[in-house]
């Protein structure tokens, strides 16, 4: 069966996204592989929170294993059916909990980035709050009442959590912005929806509030805005986030306790039914899970609720736990992920295909060589590799493969979790501790000399 052709704006970003070593926003379907019951499972777990439940998953996987495109792929699923996404990556000035504002500068990335599927690309909040308010004049037309009254009947429910009234107020702010044509209290109201108020008095000058979206309250308004996404015709709210190495990063124990305490939160919210509608998926490393120092093990309360299921061993699996381990592609997995590579940059199945099948094979031969089987566990370098060579032959006409895939350079994945570990939480050290520090700043081991 001859599939269509591929867009040639989903082919150009599909090729620079292989080739700079990231993932691509669009067209993930041409290239998907494999783990095929890892998708089913995350299939039934959007259903779930489409339906009115809660999720919470740790996709977990060595560096280069394809945890950021499983999670794109999620994104992309939860979009289709109808579900409003949001999405970040952690970074040492965003984390799920601080006090210097990088919590609410994580808030504030996710909420540039939101998704619907008519806005897949993000900077979709304006449209989400236009058509709440939008239906809400709809239905105040129809019951012959006040616009503002309906918003505040409609949103009555979410007055019954934390922030849910100034939340509220803010809406109500938005339409009156809307009806009167006031540009810039409707900007207004969308700032204090993206937490880019840095101070109570801002807010309170600006709209009339006396809160803020701040370090303290963005997992309140996270369930806030799954609430008040459902009040606008979605099905609900997935978050992906992505890095989670970057807590593991940090050098003072008591801010990665302080953000695997906020993990802790969700995680019994959600196995609780503290959360409806509501689905988190975190991308990490096995050292990021497993390492009983400083990883999500050190702390007791976490390593109790992600424990693996002791049964599954000796090749059987257990996927529905929070856990969720990328099985390693196949050698045979990798070969149609190269031949979906090669279909991709040709444009399509009526192309020729840049290379022959033969090809293939011969690469894979080569990375077997260079890296051993690390070349299908970790296939980032080797895709990354192999649209390089693609670009060769298609610029250079005449030239042979054959003589271009001896000169293939493939590196094995050399993530190291404690590469540029951030010191600049609490005074906190490097990796080897430096004299002067004081006591409670780092839990790492300090060097010393007998």
């Amino acid at each position: 069966m001859t599939r269509p052709p591929i867009k040639r704006r989903e082919r150009d970003t599909i090729l620079q996204a292989l080739r700079a070593g990231v993932v691509p926003r669009l067209g993930l379907q041409h290239i998907q592989v494999g783990r095929a019951r890892e998708i089913e499972e995350m299939v039934r777990d959007v259903d779930r929170i489409a339906e009115g439940g809660a999720a919470l998953r740790f996709i977990i996987g060595d560096y280069g294993s394809g945890k950021t495109f499983f999670l794109n792929l999620v994104r992309l699923i939860a979009l289709q059916k109808g579900l409003v996404v949001m999405s970040a990556d952690l970074a040492p000035d965003r984390r799920l909990h601080a006090t210097g504002g990088q919590a609410r500068s994580l808030y504030a990335e996710m909420t540039r980035t939101i998704a619907t599927r008519t806005k897949p690309d993000g900077g979709a909040l304006a449209s989400i709050v236009e058509r709440f308010v939008t239906q809400a004049d709809k239905e105040a037309r129809a019951e012959d009442r006040s616009v503002d009254d309906v918003i505040r009947t409609r949103l009555a429910h979410l007055e019954e959590l934390v922030g849910g009234y100034e939340f509220a107020t803010v809406l109500a702010r938005f339409w009156e912005g809307h009806e009167t044509g006031d540009e810039d209290l409707k900007a207004r109201a969308l700032r204090w929806l993206r937490a880019e108020y840095a101070t109570r008095t801002d807010a309170r000058q600006a709209l009339g509030v006396r809160t803020i979206i701040d370090d303290a309250s963005v997992y309140d308004h996270l369930k806030l805005m799954a609430a008040f996404v459902r009040e606008a015709g979605y099905k609900g709210l997935v978050i992906s986030l992505d890095e989670l190495v970057n807590l593991y990063k940090l050098t003072s124990a008591q801010a990665r306790n302080a953000n695997y305490e906020q993990i802790l939160r969700i995680l019994n919210d959600v196995l609780q039914g503290g959360a409806s509608h509501l689905g988190v998926m975190m991308g990490g490393t096995p050292d990021f899970l497993m390492d009983t120092r400083r990883g999500l093990y050190s702390y007791p309360a976490l390593q109790s609720r992600l424990a693996e299921n002791t049964f599954a061993r000796d090749g059987l699996v257990d996927l529905s736990g929070p856990v969720l381990r990328l099985q390693p592609l196949t050698p045979e997995d990798l070969h149609v992920l190269l031949e979906n590579v090669r279909r991709v940059f040709a444009g399509g199945d009526d192309a020729p295909p840049p290379v022959p099948d033969e090809a293939l094979g011969a690469f894979m031969d080569h990375c077997s060589g260079r890296i051993g089987a690390a070349y299908f566990r970790t296939p980032r370098n080797t895709v990354r590799a192999f649209v390089d060579l693609l670009s060769v032959v298609d610029q250079n006409p005449g030239t042979d493969w054959r003589d271009l895939i001896g000169s293939v350079t493939v590196e094995a994945e050399a993530g190291d979790d404690l590469t540029d570990i951030d010191d600049t939480d609490g005074g906190g050290k490097g990796r080897e501790g430096k004299a002067g520090a004081s006591a409670g700043d780092d839990d790492d081991l300090a060097a010393f000399r007998l």
